[in-house]
C-alpha cells in the first residue's frame, strides 16, 4: 500500500474491518489499492467450493481422515481430464514430508488415497518430525542421496535443491492445472522462481501475523486499552501483566510468548519477528547480510535490540514457567490455542486452528494484525538509528510446496504420476479447504480472500476478516521482510538458535556477546559454502 494511501486511511480513522465490510468494500479496496489480494470469483468451481468447505463444517470437530479422503475425492476433477484412470498402474513413488502436529503428511496420504485409487500408483510415505527434518534433508544435499521422488519442502531450501540440480522443472500442463496464476503476488517471479524455471507447486504463503486475545485489550482490561502496535509497547505491556490473573483460564497471566527452544532451524524465524521492525529499512532490501560482503548483520544495533528485548522479559519474570524448553509448536498450540499468553507471532494457520480445532480454548477471544512495528528503525548502511515509526511483516519460510526430484527423470510414467500427485495437492480448490482448517498452512491464492465462501463454511465475518486481513495486509506491505533462498539457510538458522539458546540460558554476558557469537559462526558458514557464490545468490534473491 503506498503510503499516501496508507496515510489518508488513518487520517479517516477507517479500520480494516470496517472497510471490508458488505457487497460495496471491493470498490473501496479497488480505490485504495493492494490493500488485500483481488477477490477472483471462483466460477465453475464454486459448488464444488461450497461442498467441500462443509466437511467437516466448522464448528463439527477437527478433520478426521475420513474427511481429507472426501475432500481428496471431490477435487479429482483436474486429475480426470489429464490421466487416464489405472494409467500408473505399477508405479511406486517415495514421498517425504513432515508429520506437523498429526498434519501434513496424514492430511496427504488422505488427499491423495483418492488419486492413488483412481490412477493405480502407489506412494510409500517418510514422516519426519519438524526437528529431524532439516537434518535429514540437509544430509540427502550434502551427499547427493536423493532417495525420494517427491518432498514437501519450505522454498529456502531450493538455493541448496534447484541450485543444485537436484529436482525437476514442472511441466506447462502442471502449471495449467494448478492454476498458478492465482497465487498471491509476493509468490509470483522472482520468489516462485528459481533461475527463472518453476520447480514448486505452492502449497501455502507463510508470513507471520500477529495473534492477540481480545479480553486482554480495551477499556478495564488487564493487558491495557489499546493493543501494542509496537515491539516496545509489547515489552511494557507483557510486564504489566506479571501477577495478574488470565480472564479466561483463572491461571496466571503472560504477555508475549517467545518460543525460547530451538525447532530445527525454524525457532530463529521468532526472534526474526522482533529483528525486522528493527533491522528491515525501508530503502534497504537486505536485513540478513550485506549483500556485497555476505557479512552477517545479525550482531548489529538492530539485531542486538531484538535479542535484549528477549532477555529482558526473562529477567523479569514474564514469560511461564519453563518457557526455557517451549519450542514454536509448544508456543503456539499447547500455549496460545490453550489459553495461556495474550500475545504471539505465528504462521496465520494460528487463525483457522483458533475456530475449528478441537483444543483450542481462544476461537471467541482471539484477534490478527500484521507484525508489530518499532518506534525506530535502524540504517545499515548509514550505521545510525532513525527515530521513525518502521513496519516490517516477516515473510518466514515464504511457504511450503512439493516438488518433483530428479529421480524421476528417464521414466516418463513415473516422472507423469510424480507431477499428477503433487498437482493434485497443490490444486486451487483443495487448497481452500487446507486454508479454511487445520492444515499447517494458511492462505495464499488470490481466491483464498473470497469473504463470502468462508462464512457460508460458518466463520462469522467479522472475524474471517480480520484473520484473512492480516495475511494480506503482510503479503502487500511495502517494506515486507522476505528471506533468501540461499544454500545452507538453514545451516544458518540453526546455528543461530544453538547460541540463542545459551543465550537465554545466561551463558553469554550480554546480547550483544550473543549476536557476535552468531556472526562469527554465520561467517564459519559463508566460508565453507564460498563467499563470493553467497553473494551472487544473495543479491539474486534480493532483486539486486
Amino acid at each position: 500500500m503506498k503510503v499516501e494511501h496508507y496515510n489518508a486511511i488513518i487520517k479517516k480513522q477507517m479500520s480494516r474491518r470496517s472497510m471490508l465490510q458488505g457487497a460495496a468494500s471491493v470498490g473501496a479496496i479497488a480505490a485504495i489499492g493492494g490493500l488485500v489480494p483481488k477477490q477472483v470469483s471462483a466460477g465453475g468451481h464454486s459448488a464444488l467450493r461450497a461442498e467441500i468447505l462443509q466437511i467437516p463444517g466448522v464448528g463439527a470437530g477437527s478433520p478426521t481422515d475420513a474427511d481429507w479422503q472426501k475432500v481428496g475425492d471431490l477435487c479429482l476433477g483436474p486429475t480426470k481430464e489429464r490421466v487416464a484412470e489405472g494409467e500408473f498402474e505399477g508405479v511406486e513413488l517415495t514421498f517425504m514430508g513432515l508429520n506437523n502436529q498429526n498434519l501434513h503428511n496424514f492430511l496427504f496420504r488422505g488427499f491423495l488415497k483418492p488419486w492413488e485409487a483412481y490412477t493405480g500408483a502407489k506412494i510409500n510415505w517418510v514422516d519426519l518430525a519438524q526437528a529431524d527434518y532439516n537434518p535429514r534433508l540437509q544430509q540427502a544435499i550434502a551427499t547427493g542421496t536423493v532417495d525420494f521422488d517427491l518432498i514437501e519442502m519450505g522454498a529456502p531450501f531450493e538455493g541448496d535443491t534447484a541450485g543444485k540440480g537436484l529436482l525437476d522443472e514442472m511441466p506447462a500442463w502442471v502449471e495449467e492445472q494448478i492454476e498458478a496464476d492465482d497465487l498471491v503476488s509476493y509468490l509470483q517471479a522472482p520468489v516462485g522462481t528459481w533461475d527463472g524455471k518453476k520447480y514448486r507447486v505452492t502449497i501455502d504463503g507463510d508470513c507471520h501475523t500477529f495473534c492477540y486475545r481480545t479480553d486482554y485489550f480495551g477499556d478495564g482490561a488487564i493487558g491495557g486499552a489499546s493493543v501494542p502496535k509496537t515491539w516496545q509497547e509489547v515489552n511494557a505491556a507483557s510486564k504489566e501483566l506479571i501477577g495478574k490473573e488470565d480472564p479466561l483460564t483463572g491461571l496466571p497471566a503472560h504477555g508475549y510468548l517467545d518460543p525460547l527452544k530451538g525447532w530445527g532451524g525454524f525457532g530463529f524465524y521468532f526472534l526474526e519477528n522482533r529483528a525486522a521492525a528493527y533491522a528491515k529499512h525501508p530503502s534497504d532490501p537486505a536485513w540478513l547480510f550485506d549483500p556485497d560482503t555476505m557479512k552477517p548483520r545479525v550482531n548489529n544495533p538492530a539485531w542486538v535490540q531484538a535479542i535484549q528485548d528477549v532477555l529482558d522479559l526473562i529477567e523479569a519474570g514474564a514469560y511461564p514457567a519453563d518457557q526455557i524448553n517451549a519450542d514454536p509448536g509448544t508456543t503456539g498450540f499447547q500455549q496460545f490455542l490453550a489459553g495461556t499468553g495474550s500475545m504471539l507471532m505465528w504462521w496465520g494457520d494460528i487463525g483457522s486452528n483458533a475456530r475449528t480445532s478441537d483444543t483450542s480454548l481462544v476461537g471467541d477471544v482471539v484477534g490478527f494484525g500484521i507484525n508489530p512495528g518499532s518506534d525506530r528503525v535502524y540504517n545499515s548502511q548509514s550505521g545510525a538509528w532513525e527515530d521513525t515509526y518502521n513496519e516490517a511483516p516477516n515473510m518466514a519460510y515464504l511457504g511450503w510446496g512439493v516438488y518433483v526430484t530428479k529421480n524421476v527423470q528417464g521414466d516418463d510414467k513415473k516422472q507423469k504420476a510424480a507431477w499428477s500427485a503433487a498437482a493434485h495437492l497443490g490444486g486451487k480448490d483443495i487448497s481452500l479447504w487446507m486454508s479454511a482448517y487445520p492444515s499447517g498452512f494458511q492462505p495464499y491464492r488470490n481466491s483464498h480472500f473470497q469473504y463470502d465462501e468462508w462464512e457460508a463454511a460458518g466463520y462469522d465475518r467479522a472475524y474471517i476478516e480480520d484473520y484473512l486481513g492480516s495475511n494480506a495486509d503482510s503479503y502487500n506491505h511495502e517494506n515486507a521482510a522476505i528471506e533468501p533462498r540461499i544454500p545452507g539457510i538453514f545451516q544458518y538458522y540453526s546455528v543461530a538458535e544453538d547460541e540463542l539458546a545459551k543465550g537465554y540460558a545466561g551463558q553469554y554476558g550480554s546480547a550483544q556477546e550473543i549476536g557476535d557469537a552468531i556472526a562469527a559462526a554465520w561467517e564459519k558458514i559463508t566460508d565453507q559454502i564460498g563467499r563470493d557464490s553467497q553473494v551472487a545468490l544473495y543479491k539474486a534473491s534480493l532483486g539486486l
